[in-house]
């Protein structure tokens, strides 16, 4: 054999005896060190280092090509709708504002989706079409991409009364008929004609278009966001005491403005300020890890965290907060309901009081503050939130009560009509300072 072979074979050799070596150190806890292992290990991890970085690129190109294609897909459509708008309008649009961020509003097994839209200016169209927006022939319009999604097994009815509302507006805005075409508009798809039916395991998709005259546009541009009522389907087609579940709303911004501002609310616990964005809130102070509980009856009651924030109303809320000359402070109070009671709690009935400056002074929570309807109420069974907003005067705050102790005092629990279920019986929850 030539001395080539025998070279080989003893580096080999030698390179398993070190490899044997090593192994045994690890093993005994000590460390040997190979300049020329480390070298090769260090190859080797740059390598893995490599692939897998070519890896997870190849995922985020992947991920953003399909993202791209949505949106693309979704640009398409819109533009198709504009298009069909501007013909049949004889108007020039533009387009101000999109949105593909898809929020969902669920109760059981049915939801609603509003899966994207568009704010679009629209100028300079027919006189034909100026009533719808307050006989003016200037103004906007919202098109919106909504999606039903029944997974029950019974049929459910919807009536799309998806109205559109703005802080400072004097009305609902609601579907304009002629401005998309009548195969792609919800209304038309749920409508009288069809008894509004959704049949089990259906899903129907279509568009509505929400008409702004140009003062009502500039006014919701100003407002930075607007409020879609979401209502709840019914069992029984016509039959109102039928619903299932609770109405909802979804949060639409309508500039860059409205996001950052959405943006902002989305710390702040959702009274019904939050939600209407009725002004600036600005936090103080919050705690959101109490988890204090205590029970009246078979229904229990977990204080989970409470928010002081400075309050400004914007102008139109304005009048409404008149009397604290001296500034708002907001406590808002957030508690998790275990209802195993045999009754629905109404979430608007609910009331409490707040006892302040060590006890000296008392107010009750404002339940015009609550984002809650008639019809929301924690089910027999289930647990659900509960939130409580008091008003306070910002000087006062500041100069008495902020150092000393905040109690709340809740109950009696109330059924849906108003019924108390606690015969009388409060409970007390002392706020950590």
């Amino acid at each position: 054999m030539s001395k080539k072979f025998w070279s080989i074979a003893w580096t080999l050799l030698i390179a398993i005896a070190l490899i044997g070596c090593n192994n045994d150190e690890e093993v005994q806890g000590e460390e040997v060190n190979n300049p020329e292992d480390e070298e090769v290990n260090k190859n080797l991890a740059d390598e893995t280092d490599e692939d897998e970085e070519e890896e997870i690129e190849s995922e985020l190109d992947e991920e953003t090509e399909d993202n791209t294609s949505e949106n693309n897909q979704a640009s398409a459509n819109f533009d198709e709708l504009i298009q069909y708008m501007e013909e049949t309008s004889e108007g020039n649009a533009t387009i101000l504002y999109e949105n593909t961020q898809s929020q969902t509003h669920e109760v059981d097994q049915f939801s609603v989706t509003l899966e994207q839209y568009t704010v679009v200016e629209l100028i300079d169209f027919h006189t034909n079409f100026a009533i719808p927006f307050d006989d003016e022939t200037d103004g906007g319009v919202l098109i919106a991409e909504y999606t039903m999604t029944n997974e029950s097994d019974e049929d459910l009815f919807y009536m799309p009364s998806l109205n559109l509302s703005y802080t400072g507006a004097t009305k609902a805005f609601n579907n304009h008929q002629y401005l998309l075409p009548e195969e792609e508009q919800i209304p038309n798809k749920l409508s009288h004609s069809s008894d509004y039916l959704i049949e089990a395991g259906e899903t129907i998709s279509g568009y509505i278009a929400y008409p702004f005259g140009e003062t009502a546009f500039e006014q919701a541009l100003s407002a930075g966001s607007v409020m879609i009522d979401v209502p709840a389907p019914f069992e029984t087609q016509g039959d109102v005491n039928s619903t299932i579940g609770q109405s909802g709303s979804f949060t639409l911004s309508v500039n860059e403005e409205g996001a950052e501002r959405e943006e902002h609310n989305s710390g702040f616990y959702t009274d019904l300020i939050t939600a209407a964005d009725m002004g600036d809130k600005e936090l103080i102070k919050a705690d959101d890890n109490i988890d204090q509980v205590d029970t009246l009856g078979d229904v229990s009651l977990m204080l989970e965290g409470y928010q002081f924030t400075e309050f400004t109303p914007n102008e139109y809320e304005a009048p409404r907060f008149e009397n604290f000359v001296n500034g708002v402070v907001l406590l808002t109070v957030r508690f998790e309901i275990d209802n195993q009671s045999e009754d629905d709690l109404s979430q608007r009935s609910i009331t409490s009081t707040l006892h302040l400056n060590d006890g000296m002074q008392f107010t009750i929570n404002e339940g015009m503050l609550l984002d809650y309807n008639y019809e929301d109420v924690i089910e027999a069974g289930t647990t659900g939130e509960l939130l409580q907003v008091y008003t306070l005067d910002q000087e006062q705050y500041e100069k008495i009560w902020s150092d000393k102790t905040f109690e709340i005092e809740i109950g009696p629990m109330r059924d849906h009509e108003g019924t108390d279920i606690s015969k009388g019986h409060r409970v007390t929850f002392t706020l950590p300072q």
